[in-house]
């Protein structure tokens, strides 16, 4: 049996599939031969075609920089919700992978050559104006791209632009139907109007009305679920000790700084601004500015012309005084001719965004290494932070050994030196304390681990610096509110829904009497109509419900009244009088006329192609996993 395999080996069909396994090896390796019996599903599948973990990872990614850069300083990635940005994300490449796919079944194409352009033409690329590959690599580093994967995106979003363009541009917009809505847009309208409004608190409510409506919502009036948490809290800055900071330790961090230390050349300057505005060009800024230079070569003093002729008001006052910067400080093209000076030189006149300027170089200075004296304080709380560093990393996996083994946190706080610290009740909406702030932390209290096992939870990062373990200390289930906890607030809003049925009722009453002639004073004496002349969509003196009733009402017939009401926030409601409609003026230039209907067609084109894009999803046949 064993000559049979050895003959057989030989042949050339046996060679063949040696040769593709080891070319499969070569290429993709041997996790390559592995993964064909365990390879993992993509998280979504849209129409056949697989969205990749890869491109999960770069959205998640982009969309929590968004939403920590809108966080601001105090940004805390704990609040990110990671399962709401996974499906987030997910939905959204889903949708463009249905359009990707309905653009290219459209014939939407785009060459290289164009993605090329679009590319070196990118300002974010470019260094004075021209595409600089360094540049390019490393804004796409900074995103998280290849050039590769960045070719690919641009290609994929300018079929979806293209594709929305079509529907765009195929839109247009009659002169009939431009004069109808210009004059719709400038209609003005004549409406009186009188608010009715109703005493809650005299409004008559029996018991029986709120054991009804109790028993109606019961099933809603339950309490909250909710937890409260012992905890202890590893923080790496409270493991810092400057005090504790030997004088050795410090010598030895300043002789590391000096050795490290590069002498940076700072430079005074003056200048004197010449700006570009509504009055003066680039030209007549530019001829200014060669007229100052020569009367600074003919003698004249650079600080006096800098106070009566420099457009810069923080430094003219001074004499055009910059004071010492070094590099970094200014934009690029009024650096580069600063630190080309020699001291007592004056520039030819430079150009930036501001306008043209005059600089003159007063004094070069070079920054000296601080001495240990000076650098003493800084040195040590730097020593200190590092070494607390060193310490948190050390006690964090500690920390996360010491959890999982064991039963409370009576062990981690002892072995640690961590207070056991609790919480208050909380809910699943969170509150505001340390705990309860952190979407991570509520995650954790509500699990399976903490609430059911009743197990120490897995270490919680709440940022960089600070880590925490939590264990259930009470447990609270949800609860029926008794009739007598929530008789108030159930009183309150039956109050407030028989005063608006009321007012409901008085309204069609005043509606039906005033639309057969009757007068205002017929049915209320002490009631007037609040008058609004000639009021327009944007009028901000009438009540933004009121506008709108009044702007969706018919035209009046004749000299007649139409009558309508509406209910305002506050429970009140408003009966409105429509008296007169007037059209508003059509008239506009060309090129306003062109620019309105060139707008209103893209709006249009836009709604027309986001319903194609809700209907291609809606086919769309997708799974995700």
């Amino acid at each position: 049996m064993l000559q049979t395999i050895r003959e057989n080996s030989q042949g050339i069909i046996a060679k063949v599939i040696v040769g593709l396994i080891v070319l499969t090896f070569a290429l993709w390796g041997v996790e390559s031969l592995v993964s064909l019996t365990n390879k993992e599903p993509a998280p979504a599948e849209v129409n056949g075609e697989d969205i990749t973990k890869q491109e999960l990872f770069q959205g998640m990614e982009l969309q929590r920089r968004q939403l920590l850069a809108q966080m601001g300083e105090n940004a805390d990635p704990s609040a990110i919700d990671e399962n709401m940005l996974r499906q987030m994300v997910i939905e959204g490449l889903i949708s463009r992978r249905v359009m990707l796919q309905s653009a290219k079944d459209m014939g939407f194409h785009l060459s290289d050559q164009m993605v090329d352009q679009i590319i070196v033409s990118t300002p974010q690329f470019q260094v004075d104006g021209k595409f600089d590959r360094d540049q390019y690599e490393a804004v796409l580093r900074s995103a998280g791209f290849t050039p590769l994967m960045y070719r690919d995106l641009i290609r994929k979003e300018k079929l979806i632009q293209q594709a929305q363009a079509g529907y765009m541009l195929s839109e247009f917009t009659t002169s009939e139907e431009l004069e109808r809505l210009i004059s719709l847009d400038r209609q003005v309208r004549d409406l009186a109007y009188v608010t009715l409004e109703a005493d809650s608190a005299a409004i008559d409510i029996d018991e029986q009305e709120l054991q009804a409506a109790y028993d109606k919502q019961a099933s809603a009036l339950v309490t909250e679920e909710q937890v409260a948490v012992d905890y202890v809290l590893l923080d790496r800055v409270a493991l810092a000790k400057p005090d504790e900071v030997s004088e050795s330790e410090i010598k030895a961090a300043y002789q590391q700084m000096i050795a490290g230390f590069k002498s940076e050349e700072q430079r005074s300057a003056r200048h004197i601004l010449i700006d570009i505005n509504s009055e003066r060009d680039a030209d007549a800024a530019l001829a200014r500015a060669q007229e100052l230079r020569q009367e600074i070569e003919g003698g004249a003093d650079f600080a006096e012309l800098a106070k009566s002729e420099s457009a810069d008001l923080g430094s003219a006052q001074e004499g055009g005084d910059l004071g010492f910067n070094a590099r970094g400080v200014f934009v690029e093209p009024f650096e580069e001719a600063l630190f080309q000076l020699k001291p007592g030189e004056v520039s030819e006149p430079v150009r930036t965004e501001f306008g043209y300027h005059l600089i003159k170089l007063d004094s070069i200075k070079a920054t000296e290494a601080p001495t240990l004296a000076e650098a003493e304080n800084d040195l040590r709380d730097q020593v200190a932070q590092d070494k607390a560093e060193l310490d948190y990393v050390a006690a964090l996996e500690r920390l996360s050994d010491l959890a999982f083994s064991s039963n409370d946190l009576k062990a981690v706080s002892e072995e640690l030196g961590l207070k056991i610290r609790s919480s208050g009740l909380f809910s699943r909406a969170g509150g505001s304390d340390l705990v309860s702030s952190s979407q991570k932390a509520i995650e954790a209290a509500f699990s399976d681990q903490v609430l059911n096992d009743q197990l120490n939870s897995d270490p919680i990062e709440l940022d960089s610096g600070r880590t925490l373990v939590l264990h259930l200390r009470e447990h609270k289930e949800p609860r029926q509110l008794s009739f007598d906890e929530v008789r108030d607030r159930i009183e309150s809003e039956a109050r407030a829904e028989k005063a608006a049925a009321q007012l409901a009722e008085q309204a069609d009453s005043w509606l039906a009497a005033l639309r057969e002639g009757k007068q205002l004073a017929d049915l209320d004496a002490d009631k007037a109509w609040q008058e609004a002349v000639a009021v327009d969509r944007g009028d901000q003196s009438v009540p933004a419900a009121v506008l709108r009733e009044a702007f969706a009402m018919p035209r009046p017939e004749g000299e007649t009244p139409r009558y309508s009401s509406v209910a305002l926030g506050d429970g009140s409601r408003v009966i409105v009088a429509l008296k007169g409609v007037t059209d508003g003026s059509t008239e506009l230039s060309d090129e306003e006329r062109k620019a309105l209907s060139t707008m209103i067609a893209n709006q249009r084109g836009q709604q027309i192609y986001q319903m194609h894009a809700e209907e291609l999803r809606q086919r769309a046949e997708v799974e995700i996993n």
